[in-house]
């Protein structure tokens, strides 16, 4: 949400001297952007709107509810214009609201203003300012629509379309009375946790029924009693519209803070009610809803931002997407020959004609681009053809740009043209919006698409897209629903102005025509640029530059950026009407030297804005051979700089003196430095050179006798600089003598360059002096020469970056400068052997297995393109390994194997592989798509006195022939802490995801450890997902198939053995219970308790099958759970969940939710009261660990006292206050018109 908090969202002349009198320009407020491609409005974020966006999005794409409110006349809800009468009954909000579905509709703009809106609500900056939630400002805007429509004949509106009824029943066992209780609702709220998706959900509320029994029981007013009963819900009454919120934000109790449920979340496209209906015999029809829009939310509980994807109902959007399975009219891989698929201008016009109307944004064209030929423009194209943009201006022959630059299409013949010739794209958009009988912009047959509004943007978006939304930190939250026989009539289809009221269709057009004129008046605006037009034969050139002389040196001149060179050239002539000869315009630079000459104006045919020309820009118009007589050097590369040269001054006898002179010179930047002496005829010298520090003290560096060969823009002189230069026949240095002067620089401007090439050279090392926007084959040149290495060097070398630990990092490319390769001034490069990889190219780092030390990889260069079974076979062939039981797999941040390359076909690039990124080559192959390759542990109880390996390498530990089966099963062993898991590995298995666990079972059975046993059957064999190198999930059903496990391709799966054949239902819970060992602080083995939670997950439920198992009273036991990370035992007791037998209403506390979160495999301590009154359940090993736990939170706490030191001296600071403040209600302020 706090992503956008800053963000919503003909000629004149007149002369001068050195263009001083130039022009100031008075920016106009430019109009609204007209809407984009999608042809679809957004809504601008006030700072923390975008829940009121996107929920406004969706009211306004549901056409049924945007025709109700149109259909309110001002005879209803009166005027605008009359809001500030005090008589006068003005119904704001609805008012507004239907304004701004207006404007959303048919202003062409590319998002629209909630101002007014929020304004209605009576809200303030602040509340604008405001994070809220989505689900709360539903029920909120509902209740204010409702309030100001009281008297209307849409008083109805809200439980027309969303009201629906949910009714209660319970039913006594004993008298079958049934008592009913009927609830409204406007939405459904759904569970996410411990829920994997919507339909289980729905299945849990109004399927499953609630039994009342035992310490539960109901009170029948028939019966008058105490009786057993049966509750259950179901849906009697459907509305139209369905709205879900689902409860993705949680509270836990034992962190006691809020969080937010991140799972798989599943949801339909179209769902069917009617298992949660009342009555069973309604038609199928009645009960189908298809999904037409998904709120998201991205973030956390305490801020975030939200978003929606919707189907455009109505098509009146306009979707770019193309069918996957079709086929393009011109296939690039069809192209003959190679010349042919390296001419842009094929490449482009063959992308364009796949498009639907030949159309397409520019950005998405170049994204096309990237996809066909696997190089983006600006690599491939841009050195020889220039931007994108201007690469189509040029060719306006074949392809048309919008007024925007925006849009490109592909020009048609007059026939073809759908409207008069000139015709702006913003002038069709606009006939789209304002003609009542435009056409389509798609077939209004097909199915409605989908978009993704965010705010001010809209982008087209495919359905498959939505499942993307299941799971994370982005993620849905709330669901709308509408019924699918709601059918929506032709006359509908594309047109924005259908059903809406003529006042505002009025309206709408007059604020059109009004955009369209002032964005013609901004654009003619925005195109005019100031020139200042610099005169040759007013000017000399002396000392280096260029100088005026004379008054009419400088004009300035007015011009339109869209006409061409040629008619500047024109209008200069005709200014000048003393002008003769050929003219030259090029443009110049006031230096502190004088004006020099940079670049040659070519192209008549070219706009002022394809040059690329500025606002202010100096335009020197001469001959372009000489001024003056004198032959005039030209580019950036000869740029004149002013240098303050110090020496010692000489008497009229030709003796120096002891007193320094100080004089200007001016030299080209491409003159070695050595032309210093000869500008004060010194014959031989030492030159130095001074870098002044913000402090004012000054340095000097002497300049190697060799350097004074190197250009004044090598050595790094600027305009200022100052050189100091000694006389060599002086025998004492200057330096000495003048106390405020020391050699040396604190200022970093050079790279340290190793030679690590294999050829010997002087020096180990240099220093090479560089900027940040040094050219990195220039750096790599200068080493070179420096290390005095052959020059043959330069074809076959690269540099590469060293980290502080020495390692190599990825060679950088020679075309980018220091500052695009991220490198900082002061660090070490290497000389290496081997050209540096292309832009197309990937340097990769890989190893043999996860283990990998550092500096033991190797290095490959491979293409982008390359598939990821090419690679594989590549660095199979440089490690010298051989076989086809190998995969690749991407080393995560973690510096651990991550997940597998499992699309062989795909490219690195598809991917996401960069170059620098490790790759690792792991023994066994990808299982085939719809297979998993399982990993399969042996999981046993471990007894004390024995340390078994946990989770160890597959190769190193597998189940000993020699071990027992007795010993295999036991549960548990006496100790003082519960028994820790062991995992043996068995192997791997390649299984179907369509196969059941018992599949799994058995072919698990048939592995070499376990084929030696007589295991009788899979329902021996008890399994359970492997997490954090422990017994997970419990996988209960055989029948399951491991697709409805959820097992991912990392998943892995241990085994246990088990005594007897075993069949856990879906309401069988599985505990490990111990019981204590009086006065001795221990436990015994641990045995398996199956607990049936049917009756519900009491506490009183799990103590009678506690007591039941170990034949005790049940008053006469305490139970405890074991949290082993804490080396805590939490009791259980009933106690607190008792309820008075008449307050039935209340629910009781689940042993699921916080603070216990029970689950399978839980350790449950018991203890017996009849022989041990300890009320302590831990042991001294637990004491042990909490010790050790204290100690080390304790150093955690010295980190986090140090920490919040500094962050309350910062908050102290003024302006500056703690970043989360207290939350406020949302309200909606409605007059009363009752």
């Amino acid at each position: 949400m706090f992503g956008d908090l800053f963000e919503e969202d003909s000629s004149s002349v007149s002369d001068n001297q050195y263009g001083k009198g130039k022009k100031l320009k008075t920016t106009t407020l430019e109009p609204p952007a007209p809407r984009e491609f999608t042809n679809l409005s957004g809504i601008r974020n006030q700072g923390g709107t975008c829940y009121l966006n996107s929920l406004l999005q969706t009211l306004h794409f549901t056409p049924e509810f945007r025709e109700a409110l149109f259909s309110l006349g001002p005879e209803e809800l009166g005027s605008l214009e009359d809001k500030d009468k005090p008589d006068a009954k003005v119904r704001l909000i609805p008012l507004q609201l239907q304004r701004l579905f207006a404007q959303l509709l048919l202003l062409d703009q590319e998002a629209a203003s909630t101002a007014d809106l929020t304004d209605s609500f009576g809200w303030t900056s602040n509340e604008e300012m405001r994070q809220h939630d989505v689900q709360e400002l539903n029920r909120i805007l509902f209740s204010a629509l409702e309030s100001s429509l009281v008297g209307t004949s849409g008083h109805d509106l809200i439980n027309r379309l969303y009201h629906g009824t949910i009714v209660n029943k319970i039913v006594c066992k004993e008298c079958k009375n049934t008592s009913e209780q009927q609830e409204d609702f406007l939405d459904l709220t759904a569970a996410v946790r411990n829920v994997s998706g919507l339909e289980d959900a729905l299945w849990n509320m109004y399927v499953e029924e609630e039994v009342f029994d035992y310490d539960n029981l109901y009170y029948c007013e028939t019966c008058g009693k105490l009786v057993k009963a049966a509750k259950s819900a179901k849906l009697r009454k459907l509305p139209p519209f369905l709205t879900v919120s689902l409860l993705r934000f949680n509270f836990d109790f034992v962190k006691r803070e809020r969080y937010k449920e991140t799972s798989c979340y599943t949801f339909p496209l179209r769902m069917n009610l009617k298992p949660f209906c009342e009555q069973s015999e309604m038609d199928d029809l009645d009960c189908m809803y298809d999904l037409f829009s998904v709120i998201i939310h991205k973030g956390g509980c305490y801020g975030g931002h939200y978003h929606v994807y919707i189907k455009d109902i109505d098509h009146l959007g306009n979707w770019q997407f193309q069918d996957e399975k079709s086929e393009s009219n011109v296939n690039l891989k069809d192209l003959k020959n190679e010349e042919e698929t390296d001419d842009p201008l094929v490449i482009l016009k063959a992308i364009l004609l796949q498009e639907e109307n030949n159309l397409i944004p520019v950005d998405q064209l170049g994204q096309k681009l990237l996809e066909r030929i696997g190089v983006s423009w600006n690599k491939k194209y841009r050195k020889h053809h220039g931007p994108l943009r201007k690469f189509l201006q040029l060719h306006s022959q074949t392809f048309l740009l919008s007024w925007d630059k925006g849009t490109v299409s592909l020009v048609q013949s007059p026939a073809q043209r759908s409207g008069p010739e000139g015709q702006g794209d913003s002038q069709r958009g606009l006939q789209a919006l304002t003609s009542p009988s435009a056409a389509p912009l798609q077939d209004s047959a097909s199915c409605p698409h989908w978009f993704d509004i965010n705010d001010s943007k809209v982008q087209p978006i495919k359905e498959k897209d939505i499942e993307r939304q299941f799971q994370g930190k982005e993620s849905a939250y709330m669901l709308f629903y509408r019924k699918c026989q709601l059918q929506r009539p032709l006359e509908a289809q594309a047109n924005p102005r259908y059903r809406v009221p003529c006042h505002l269709l009025n309206e709408m057009d007059a604020a059109n025509i009004e955009l369209q004129m002032k964005r013609a008046e901004c654009d003619s605006e925005s195109s005019n640029v100031e020139l200042r037009l610099h005169l040759g034969p007013h000017y000399r050139f002396s000392n280096g530059a260029l100088h005026p002389q004379g008054s009419q040196s400088v004009w300035d001149l007015t011009f339109d950026i869209r006409k061409t060179l040629g008619d500047l050239r024109q209008s200069i002539f005709q200014l000048l009407e003393f002008w003769e000869g050929d003219m030259v315009l090029s443009v110049a630079k006031l230096v502190p030297a004088g004006l020099h000459i940079y670049q040659t104006l070519d192209g008549d045919e070219l706009t002022l804005s394809e040059l690329e020309l500025a606002d202010g820009e100096d335009i020197f118009v001469w001959n372009g051979v000489e001024v003056g007589g004198a032959q005039i050097q030209t580019g950036p590369e000869c740029e004149p700089l002013l240098v303050n040269i110090f020496h010692m001054k000489t008497s009229s006898e030709g003796e120096t003196c002891e007193q320094l002179a100080d004089s200007p010179h001016v030299f080209p930047s491409n003159a070695e430095v050595a032309t210093v002496l000869a500008a004060l005829a010194i014959p031989a010298g030492v030159i130095f050179i001074n870098s002044a520090e913000p402090t004012g003290a000054e340095h000097w560096t002497a300049v190697p006798k060799e350097d004074t060969r190197k250009t004044f823009r090598e050595l790094g002189l600027r305009n200022g600089s100052s050189v100091l230069v000694q006389d060599s026949s002086d025998e004492e240095s200057l330096l000495p003598k003048q106390g405020k002067w020391t050699s040396g620089t604190n200022e970093i401007d050079w790279l340290q360059v190793k030679n690590l090439c294999p050829l010997e050279s002087e020096q180990k090392q240099v220093r090479v002096s560089a900027t940040i926007n040094t050219v990195v084959f220039d750096i790599r040149t200068k080493a070179i020469k420096e290390l005095k290495l052959m020059e043959e060097l330069v074809e076959k070398s690269c540099l590469r970056p060293i980290d502080r630990h020495g390692k190599l990092l990825c060679p950088v490319p020679d075309t980018y400068t220091l500052k695009e390769a991220e490198l900082k001034l002061g660090s070490s490069l290497g000389l290496c052997l081997g050209k540096a990889p292309t832009p197309s190219q990937l340097f990769l780092f890989f190893a043999v297995g996860s283990d990998v030390q550092p500096g033991t990889e190797m290095e490959i260069v491979v293409e982008e393109t390359v598939s990821v079974s090419d690679c594989l076979k590549l660095m199979l062939d440089k490690s010298g390994l051989s076989g086809e039981t190998w995969h690749l797999r991407k080393m995560d941040w973690c510096y651990e194997a991550g997940e597998p390359l499992c699309e062989e076909g795909a490219t690195l690039k598809e991917l996401l592989v960069s170059s620098g990124d490790t790759l690792l080559l792991m023994e066994g192959k990808l299982p085939p798509l719809g297979f998993l390759k399982v990993p399969v542990w042996w999981y046993q109880a471990q007894e004390p006195s024995r340390h078994w390996k946990s989770h160890q390498d597959p190769t190193s530990c597998a189940l000993s022939p020699a071990g027992d089966w007795g010993a295999a099963c036991m549960q548990g062993a006496p100790g003082d802490t519960p028994a820790e898991a062991s995992l043996l590995y068995l192997g791997d298995i390649e299984i179907s995801e369509d196969a059941t666990l018992a599949d799994l079972k058995c072919q698990a059975m048939t592995l070499p450890p376990l084929s030696e046993r007589a295991v009788p059957s899979p329902a021996f064999l008890r399994a359970w997902t492997v997490e954090s190198k422990r017994p997970g999930r419990l996988l209960r059903t055989n029948r399951q198939q491991l697709r409805d496990c959820k097992l991912g391709r990392s998943a892995e799966v241990c085994l246990e053995a088990l005594p007897a054949e075993e069949h856990l239902g879906p309401q069988d819970v599985l505990l490990r219970t111990r019981l204590r060992i009086p006065a001795v602080r221990a436990y015994a083995p641990a045995e398996d308790l199956v607990w049936d939670v049917a009756r519900g997950w009491t506490a009183s439920s799990l103590r009678q099958k506690v007591a039941s198992f170990y034949s005790l009273p049940v008053e006469k036991i305490e139970i405890a759970k074991y949290f082993p990370e804490k080396f805590e035992w939490l009791p259980i007791s009933s106690w607190n969940q008792q309820v008075t037998k008449r307050k039935k209403k209340k629910k009781q506390d689940s042993l699921q939710g916080a603070p216990y979160y029970l689950r399978d495999g839980d350790i449950i301590g018991v203890k017996n009261l009849l022989a041990d009154a300890d009320p302590d359940f831990s042991t001294a090993m637990d004491d042990t660990g909490k010790e050790k736990q204290k100690q080390l939170a304790l150093g955690k706490k010295t980190s986090r006292e140090a920490l919040r030191v500094q962050s309350s001296d910062a908050f102290s600071a003024p302006g500056l206050s703690p970043p989360r403040g207290p939350e406020a209600a949302l309200s909606i302020h409605v007059r009363s018109f009752r």
